[in-house]
């Protein structure tokens, strides 16, 4: 006899099978209800039980074991990467005792659990935050200067995580550190892409290129590969339906989930939460057979599909492939965290009627809706729960965060795709759909208009699945992010929907970020001022944001406002050592500093922007040097990066460079106006840019902005803002007092008429808004380069302006000389910036966070010891 083997399986994967709770354990117990010690001698375990390394003689010792073994190398031969390396891995080792305390306290306790599903987290350098949030910053610092580095050299070292982009994932990063640090069971769940969304680089004619961002060349020290978390996920195939709502799935293309987790320390306890990131591996790895065979590319090919799931952060889906990669990426995701997290409740020996009862799933955006029908499919297809329990069970389990009133931006998928790729949930998603528009009809009968609105499917060529609108009735709870894009949302996308389910059903949590961050660690100049004025513990105001209120009764005292003063300019001189050192260019630091940092898309309105810029240009311009010399000097800083298939978007950052070009240059005015755009922005950028900034813009089109995170964190550190009334800026004027801000623009009430004018009434832009007119002929006429390279961007405006800069334009250059005005009176403008720090305490990520643990997804503090 020999043994046989089944060829099929050659190259495959071997997933291995659970043998722990991969959260902790579950000790067993003696007669007397004592634990039993799990296997060896007791003494001799405990006795090898590390502690932390909470002294600076054990954090250096740490250290140095880091570089001899984990490093193999020597102080002979240590560089600061090197340095970084061994000190992350120090700080990850205080981290994991705390995890695995974390950990283990959920699975004895078995607490109701959070689970944050979104696609991307920004969460910027992990090493300065996580040694902050331990309370070792000091120490470590003393002990890597022993050690003979600096600490801020060594922070330099580390790569952003190129695991977010925009401010969705900005907020999901704060939800984390707020989660942690209130003691919150909440994990998050997203991918590990390799490359992230793409390395931002500047062409010398100023156009944006796309290359691969290479975070992890040197690894990520402070994730944990999960090899033995795996599973598998189908894709393709087919779906043949049996009984009671059921169906097999089989067929099609099978690849594996491999699990990576992130430690999330929370501030000031030992409670450290969980970010689990997902990386496609192949099932089927190298095919040797065809290698043999001399068919190389045959070889590899299943590895290079399945791993292109994780590559990128939004691929571009200006293409079939890109479509179908994206939705790949999205079931991809959504079913590994599913499978994670019914696993670990099914370890609780529990029913799955009791699901909601020790999860709630947060769906952050529409990316993650898949988790819907998932869900379905898992109880009734494998778990063999009746299809209307198993709807019960969903629609009290999910949560969802709209982040959207563009209707553009509603996700939509093709009908052909889903079934396609995902034969069995195009299914369950049309069984759902009839069944609701049947409670429809019969709620409102014979409104056929209603029914063809509130369908989960849009008629047309092809058919589109109506993401937003599966999330919504899928969901126990939805919300928006500010209160005027929740009023927004119940107004328009969901009028429908509160008139089906009820008002009580939609609510709102307006966005918050981390002090800890976004003040403490990046301006820890403005942190320490706050201390010793408050003249209570840093740790008090960084965990309760109100008490910065404390500041107002100093806001007129010309000592505290010079000190105030002063640490504004050092953040200043700090940027601007940044931009020397990248663009090599020095700036005036005596000049007002304004800062637009975003995404770029039309509705946020960089363009607004520059346009002013050319206008401020040609005014300039105009007068004598004389009176230039009486204007307020100003350094704009833009930042942001576009999507790669987004042609308009690409079309403003090119324009804005070659504006930068021709401003910087010209002796006339550039002691008096100066432009820069900073590529690849980035967290670490931002953490400069913030606490540097005099003013911030946040200028998109009344009723666009869902809400905004960027606004808070420049008025925290005491920049004043410059917006329309959209979104979150309306609560900060509230908090705040609209005598701190500068507003401007045509509210949201307005919008549809003038647009509805444009189209049906249009009024030629030379004489609605002369000023603008000049600036889009200037730039047309090759000002600025070639002008008919901004031919189509310029046709946005003169052409139906969706947008609104002509009707806004002109309120905007008026609100801009109100800054001027302002800030020639530094005692004024030193009042509103402290007041302004002083009173955003409600833009706390701490209190968001607790808002959804009590009003949607009832979970309590659980205090690890």
């Amino acid at each position: 006899m020999t043994s046989i083997i089944d060829t099929g399986s050659i190259g495959k994967a071997r997933a291995r099978k659970h043998v722990r709770s991969l959260t902790g354990y579950f000790p067993e117990v003696d007669e007397s209800g004592k634990e039993k010690w799990p296997r060896g001698d007791e003494s001799v375990w405990k006795e090898g039980l590390r502690s932390a390394d909470e002294d600076v003689s054990s954090i250096t010792k740490s250290i140095v074991h880091h570089v001899q073994t984990s490093l193999s190398r020597q102080a002979y031969n240590l560089d600061d990467l090197g340095a970084y390396q061994a000190t992350a891995l120090s700080a990850k080792d205080n981290m994991l005792l705390n995890w695995n305390e974390t950990q283990l306290a959920y699975t004895r306790k078995q607490p109701k659990r959070a689970y944050y599903l979104c696609i991307e987290y920004l969460m910027g350098r992990t090493f300065d935050n996580a040694i902050l949030n331990l309370g070792l910053k000091d120490q470590y610092r003393e002990g890597i200067d022993q050690l003979g580095f600096n600490l801020e050299d060594l922070i330099d070292k580390e790569r952003d995580a190129a695991l977010g982009n925009g401010g969705l994932g900005r907020l999901a990063a704060c939800y984390l550190d707020s989660s942690s640090s209130q003691e919150l069971p909440v994990w998050g769940y997203s991918l590990r892409y390799k490359y992230g969304i793409f390395q931002q680089l500047i062409a010398p004619d100023g156009s944006q290129l796309e290359a691969p961002d290479p975070w992890l060349e040197h690894l990520n020290p402070f994730e944990i590969p999960r090899y033995d978390v795996q599973y598998e996920i189908r894709f393709y195939g087919q779906s043949e339906r049996t009984t009671k709502g059921r169906a097999v799935w089989s067929g099609g293309q099978e690849v594996l989930a491999v699990a990576y987790d992130v430690m999330i320390p929370g501030y000031g306890t030992k409670n450290t939460n969980n970010l689990r990131l997902w990386e496609s591996k192949p099932k089927r790895g190298f095919d040797l057979q065809s290698f043999n065979a001399g068919d190389y590319e045959r070889a590899v090919e299943a590895s290079n599909s399945a791993e292109a799931i994780t590559s990128v952060l939004y691929p571009n889906d200006n293409t079939t492939f890109g479509k179908e990669l994206r939705l790949k990426q999205q079931y991809f995701w959504t079913a590994a965290s599913l499978a994670d997290i019914i696993r670990r409740f099914k370890s609780l020996d529990k029913p799955f009627s009791a699901l909601p009862d020790y999860a709630a799933i947060q769906l952050n955006d529409t990316h993650p809706t898949l988790a819907i029908p998932e869900l379905m499919r898992i109880l009734v297809d494998e778990e063999e729960v009746p299809w209307d329990d198993a709807w019960e069970i969903v629609t009290n389990t999910f949560f969802f965060t709209n982040h959207t009133v563009l209707p553009e931006a509603l996700e939509k998928w093709a009908v052909p795709l889903l079934e396609h790729l995902l034969p069995r949930h195009l299914q369950i998603i049309y069984d759902i759909n009839l069944i609701f528009v049947q409670s429809v009809e019969k709620k409102f009968p014979g409104d056929r208009d209603r029914l063809a609105r509130m369908s989960l499917i849009e008629e047309g060529y092809p058919k589109q699945v109506r993401m937003a609108y599966l999330a919504i009735i899928g969901s126990r709870k939805v919300n928006g992010v500010a209160e005027l894009h929740s009023e927004l949302l119940r107004t328009t996308i969901c009028k429908d929907f509160v008139e089906f389910f009820g008002i009580s059903k939609f609510g709102n949590v307006t966005n918050g970020v981390t002090p800890r961050r976004w003040l403490d660690q990046c301006n820890p100049g403005l942190s320490a001022l706050i201390t010793e004025t408050l003249k209570i513990p840093k740790s008090e105001w960084l965990k309760d944001l109100k008490k910065l209120q404390g500041l107002l009764e100093y806001a007129d005292d010309p000592k505290f406002q010079k000190k105030w003063a002063v640490v504004k300019q050092t953040n200043k001189e700090r940027l601007a050592h940044y931009v020397e050192t990248t663009l090599g260019v020095k700036i005036n630091t005596k000049a007002m500093f304004d800062v637009q940092v975003k995404r770029l898309h039309e509705y946020k309105r960089q363009t607004l922007n520059i346009f002013g810029i050319i206008h401020r240009y040609f005014t300039l311009k105009s007068i004598t040097p004389e009176e230039r010399k009486k204007t307020n000097p100003r350094v704009v800083f833009f930042a942001g990066k576009a999507a790669p298939g987004y042609y308009i978007a690409k079309l403003v950052i090119k324009l804005i460079i070659n504006v930068a070009r021709v401003i910087n240059a010209d002796p006339d005015t550039k002691e008096y106006l100066q432009v820069y755009f900073l590529p690849d922005y980035s967290v670490s950028v931002a953490e400069l840019l913030v606490p540097a900034s005099n003013i911030s813009q946040h200028i998109s089109t009344a009723g666009t902005e869902a809400s905004g995170t960027s606004n808070m964190k420049f008025c925290l550190n005491g920049g004043l803002l410059v917006g329309t009334v959209d979104g979150a800026n309306i609560e900060i004027g509230e908090e705040i007092g609209d005598e701190n801000v500068f507003f401007f623009g045509h509210l949201t009430p307005a919008v549809e008429d003038l647009r509805y004018q444009h189209t049906y009434h249009p009024v030629p832009i030379e004489q609605k808004c002369p000023a603008l007119a000049h600036v889009l002929n200037e730039i047309s006429a090759g000002k600025f380069g070639e002008g008919q390279t901004y031919e189509p961007l310029l046709n946005t405006v003169r052409h139906h302006d969706h947008y609104l800069l002509t009707e806004d334009f002109q309120s905007y250059i008026d609100a801009l000389k109100l800054v001027d005005e302002a800030y020639l009176d530094q005692s004024k403008w030193l009042k509103k910036s402290i007041t302004t720090c002083a009173k955003m305490g409600k833009f706390s990520s701490d209190r968001a966070i607790l808002d959804y643990a009590e009003e949607y997804w009832s979970i309590e503090p659980l205090t690890v010891e």
